[in-house]
């Protein structure tokens, strides 16, 4: 019964167009008021207890260091650097996407602000090329969301939050399986871009490539400190993004000069409005979560997936489907708040380790950023190429199938995920 309540006072409040934080409210309210225990100092003090958090730090700086990076000229140094290097070969303005993406992927954290970035720069690129312009905003949509996957990631600090997972091990476990999304990217570019009448950029010369190299070096190293900062425990996740602000601010103002002291206002509003969207739900998540636990609502999804306890892959198989499905309605943040508290009890009862499972589970939650009618970086790429949702869809569907293949592999073996996370983590 209480699962019902659950499921339906939600889906009638965001049926009626309630924003999801406000939903999540309303769904622990009705849970209350069904176990007949409701009390309004409770819910006020979750919502409280929801943001009062030290790993939750993180996502302020990490959205600041992306708003950064895309006015202080990091990401188009990152994009003359991908185009020095392999841009010449046939369809290479896709490899240098992908390759960008991934590289941008460890500075922001954010697939809607990478993929704007890189729809800005790239799309018009491609298209005067020779590539169908849907085919190109379609891949710029798909790299972008390797962003919640390769450290630093937003969506990670929120899981590791929700789900009391080591925030630091689940960067380091995200790495391998990121580039692993890129790899699936070239296979699917090399596809649909083999039949294509290009022109082809010139091959840069080697002390062109050393060029671009240099003049983006102080970009590049955002990443080695990052992943050397958490593998030597030199610093926390929370601690890491402030270091990754304060380093792009660095470089965008005195490296760079490409970010004026004036427009510093507007970067800040910018970030601190992107935060307070995310803080709002992680706290208002807490009221449902805690009702949760006290329904026992976890126990009940655990017997009505019994049939699935005995084969950890089967599981993993059975929750990636239903999280593929929730990714078509809901955004990233909100699927990651309703589904861990309810999920996590299951994956620790069938033995799953939760580092593995909220590698995948990210993986596929950042796939429904790509998913209509929801998809967020679709909007995104939509609005800055000024192309229509209805032509993105179409560009979209071969790269998706590419990621969601990776995403079968890693089920399938996972020792592709676990075996580079053992050894990065040492």
């Amino acid at each position: 019964m209480t699962v019902a309540i659950f499921t339906f006072s939600l889906l009638g409040a965001m049926a009626l167009g309630m924003p999801i934080a406000f939903a999540l409210i309303v769904c622990g309210i009705a849970l209350m008021h069904s176990l007949d225990i409701f009390d309004s100092q409770i819910v006020a003090q979750n919502i409280i207890n929801g943001a009062d958090s030290f790993p939750l730090m993180a996502v302020p700086f990490f959205m600041l260091a992306g708003e950064i990076m895309n006015k202080g000229g990091l990401a188009k140094r990152i994009v003359a650097v991908a185009l020095a290097m392999v841009g010449h070969v046939r369809g290479g303005l896709g490899y240098v996407t992908i390759l960008a993406s991934c590289v941008l992927a460890s500075l922001s954290g954010s697939a809607a602000a990478d993929a704007a970035a890189l729809a800005s720069l790239l799309v018009p690129m491609m298209v005067a090329a020779g590539h169908d312009k849907k085919n190109a905003a379609g891949l710029v949509a798909a790299g972008g969301i390797i962003a919640p996957v390769i450290p630093p990631s937003i969506g990670f600090v929120i899981f590791g939050v929700a789900g009391g997972v080591s925030i630091s091990k689940l960067f380091l476990a995200g790495i391998v399986p990121g580039i692993l999304l890129g790899v699936g990217l070239c296979f699917a570019w090399w596809w649909v871009a083999r039949n294509e009448q290009l022109v082809q950029p010139p091959r840069k010369s080697l002390p062109e490539i050393l060029r671009a190299i240099f003049d983006g070096f102080w970009a590049l190293m955002l990443p080695a400190i990052i992943v050397v900062g958490l593998r030597f425990g030199i610093f926390t996740p929370t601690e890491a993004a402030v270091v990754v602000a304060v380093y792009a601010l660095f470089v965008a103002t005195c490296v760079y000069r490409e970010l004026k002291w004036s427009q510093l206002y507007e970067v800040f509003v910018s970030a601190a409005l992107s935060t307070a969207v995310v803080m709002f739900l992680v706290a208002a998540a807490l009221v449902s979560s805690w009702l949760i636990t006290v329904a026992e609502i976890s126990h009940q999804v655990v017997d009505l997936v019994q049939p699935f306890m005995g084969s950890p892959t089967l599981l993993m198989l059975a929750v990636m489907v239903v999280v593929v499905i929730v990714g078509t309605a809901l955004d990233m943040t909100p699927t990651i708040l309703i589904l861990t508290p309810i999920l996590m009890p299951v994956i620790k009862q069938a033995g799953i380790d939760p580092v593995y499972f909220g590698v995948l589970f990210i993986i596929n939650n950042a796939i429904g950023l790509i998913t209509p009618p929801v998809g967020v970086v679709l909007n995104v790429v939509c609005g800055v190429s000024r192309i229509s949702m209805e032509d993105i869809i179409k560009g979209v569907w071969p790269f998706m199938i590419a990621q969601l293949i990776v995403l079968l592999l890693l089920v399938l073996f996972p020792w592709l995920v676990m075996g580079p996370a053992k050894w990065f983590s040492g």
